[in-house]
């Protein structure tokens, strides 16, 4: 059934899309560093919260790895080269 109503909707189109590469900055377990150690580490240089550090610190142990933090990996590598630099296996993924 036709009404006669007629409705035209304008509509914004995009010329571009800008991809964003997110990275996950991931760390891994090993047999040297302290469990108070990643913590502390996760806490000055990522900002988590004690709570979310300990998290981390627990899945890393268990799982063998963990995804501490998501970005671009403009500020991701700042913190992979601190994390390395307190001993502890990191790497942008």
């Amino acid at each position: 059934m036709d009404f006669g109503y007629s409705h035209e909707k304008e509509v914004e189109v995009l010329d571009e899309v800008d991809v964003i590469d997110l990275k996950d900055l991931v760390v891994f377990n090993d047999d040297y560093n302290t469990f108070d150690h990643v913590i502390n580490t996760l806490v000055k240089v990522c900002k988590h919260s004690n709570e979310q550090a300990e998290q981390c610190a627990w899945i890393i142990h268990y799982k063998g790895k963990c995804i501490v933090k998501t970005g671009n990996f403009t500020a991701l590598k700042p913190m992979k080269e601190a994390i390395c630099a307190a001993g502890i296996d990191a790497k942008l993924m």
